[in-house]
């Protein structure tokens, strides 16, 4: 991936004037001008109607430039296109009354992307989607170093999340990282992957998780019983290595205690009868020798 190159311009904190200041100014001068124009009229004069107008114009001036500030909200000022600066302190404000307001969001939000079908490492497709956790923290980048920064995390999202499926495996043995088995490690790489791409708009991934991930449909009924065939396998590994072990036990103890002698030809029939109860699926049906043990 391509470094990001930084950008000529960063984000500024400006700190804006006191609102209520610039309020009570601002009603002045409207009480004033309202004064003015009602002495005017009384006199009939025109000609002194002009402060009236003035004044009334400088109270609008003043009006234009208050500034509310919510929480978790920031106000990106232009000044004839050229950035001022971001008020990101909350409350009332005074700015310069030229400066074009560009008002951005600093809260945490959620942008969860669709399912996609992808092929996994393995050449498998699989459905897999995530949800990512972020928030503005530049709002210079973030208002215009992209388009769209919204758009911007649709697209980068949904670009990540199938180079991390392409990237590993759908499921695999315990020593392989794969998609299913090493959740942790593959939602820190989708966050890392993320933050690499997001970092151009002034992004910060908080946290981003998988939260689909299955084989597609046509194939799920032929993994479904490959994992199950995988399992039996597995499953009677270990019946037979219990076996062989208990065999071992076995002939073991009956050759220290001396309780029967055997001869091979007998251990081998000994041991394949025990496997063969050990092993099998189904409960013994024991065969009671009425004679002697010996031909």
């Amino acid at each position: 991936m391509h470094p990001t190159p930084e950008p000529t311009v960063r984000e500024r904190a400006l700190r804006a004037a006191p609102g209520w200041l610039f309020l009570l100014l601002a009603l002045a001068l409207f009480g004033l001008a309202l004064w003015l124009f009602i002495r005017a009229a009384g006199e009939d004069r025109a000609d002194h109607l002009w402060p009236a107008f003035v004044s009334f114009i400088a109270a609008g001036i003043l009006a234009r430039g208050l500034l509310i500030v919510n929480p978790n909200q920031a106000a990106v000022l232009l000044l004839f296109g050229r950035y001022s600066g971001t008020v990101k302190s909350n409350g009332f404000f005074w700015v310069n009354p030229l400066c074009k307001r560009l008002m951005l969001s600093l809260r945490v939000r959620n942008h969860e992307s669709a399912k996609l079908k992808v092929n996994d490492r393995a050449g498998n497709p699989i459905e897999i989607a995530a949800v990512i956790v972020w928030r503005v923290i530049d709002t210079y980048k973030a208002e215009f170093e992209v388009d769209s920064y919204i758009d911007y995390i649709k697209v980068q999202s949904e670009s990540a999340v199938r180079h991390l499926a392409s990237a590993y495996a759908y499921d695999g043995d315990e020593h392989e990282v794969t998609l299913r088995g090493a959740t942790d490690e593959v939602s820190h790489r989708l966050q890392q992957e993320l933050e690499e791409r997001l970092i151009r708009a002034g992004v910060d991934v908080i946290e981003a998780r998988l939260t689909h991930l299955a084989y597609a449909p046509e194939i799920a009924q032929a993994m479904l019983q490959r994992q199950q065939a995988s399992a039996v396998v597995a499953a009677r590994t270990k019946i037979v290595e219990g076996a062989v072990g208990m065999v071992e036990l076995a002939l073991a103890e009956l050759a220290r205690t001396g309780v029967v002698h055997l001869d091979e030809e007998r251990k081998a029939a000994m041991v394949s009868n025990l496997l063969v109860v050990l092993c099998s699926e189904h409960a013994a049906s024991p065969v009671l020798n009425a004679g002697t043990l010996y031909p």
